[in-house]
């Protein structure tokens, strides 16, 4: 499973996006969110993520968070 970091995030939306290891920015809607189970993210949190290749726009599917 691929990790980034969380680059932003909008609680409201519950919406944002995050940047991949090779530094790709990748959005992720309120659905992936909910789909992760989490109840809030921070800027800058650590993520591994499932990706679903579309045509040509890879879409984030699910988060979960790195811990140490």
């Amino acid at each position: 499973m691929p990790q980034g970091t969380v680059r932003n995030f909008d609680p409201g939306t519950r919406s944002g996006s995050l940047l991949d290891d090779s530094l790709r920015e990748l959005p992720f809607d309120a659905e992936a969110f909910r789909a992760s189970g989490l109840l809030e993210l921070r800027i800058g949190q650590r993520v591994r993520f499932e990706l679903e290749e579309d045509d040509d726009e890879p879409t984030v599917i699910r988060l979960n968070l790195v811990s140490l």
